[in-house]
């Protein structure tokens, strides 16, 4: 099985072009306002980063910063949060947020696992 990646829409990326252009005037201002510029790329960064992975191994789940990979012999379970967030709990008794995933999404997450998560 290939791997499935799930992500935030690109068309998010819409929002953060705008926050780049209002930002852009100011930053223009002075040398030392370009630094303001660093905030629409580290929002666009997050955009096309952030995810999960679902493969034949297990689920990895992207962040900004770094990724985590939870085998299937590892995973005990999805819990979902009180804002319809999902989390996956390990055998450990961690837990993992997914970060682009909610409630919503638990049917896609069933048929991308194959069956390793049952459906709601």
């Amino acid at each position: 099985m290939a791997v499935a990646r799930m992500r935030m829409s690109r068309t998010a990326l819409l929002p953060v072009l705008f926050l780049c252009f209002c930002v852009l005037p100011l930053a223009a201002a002075t040398p030392w306002l370009l630094l303001l510029l660093a905030v629409p790329a580290t929002l666009a960064a997050w955009v096309v980063r952030v995810g999960v992975d679902v493969g034949d191994d297990g689920m990895t789940v992207r962040s900004l910063a770094g990724e985590r990979t939870v085998g299937w012999p590892e995973l005990a379970g999805i819990r979902v949060g009180p804002r319809g967030d999902l989390w996956l709990v390990t055998t450990a008794d961690t837990e993992v947020r997914l970060p682009v995933l909610r409630a919503r999404d638990l049917p896609r997450l069933s048929a991308l696992s194959g069956g390793r998560i049952p459906a709601p």
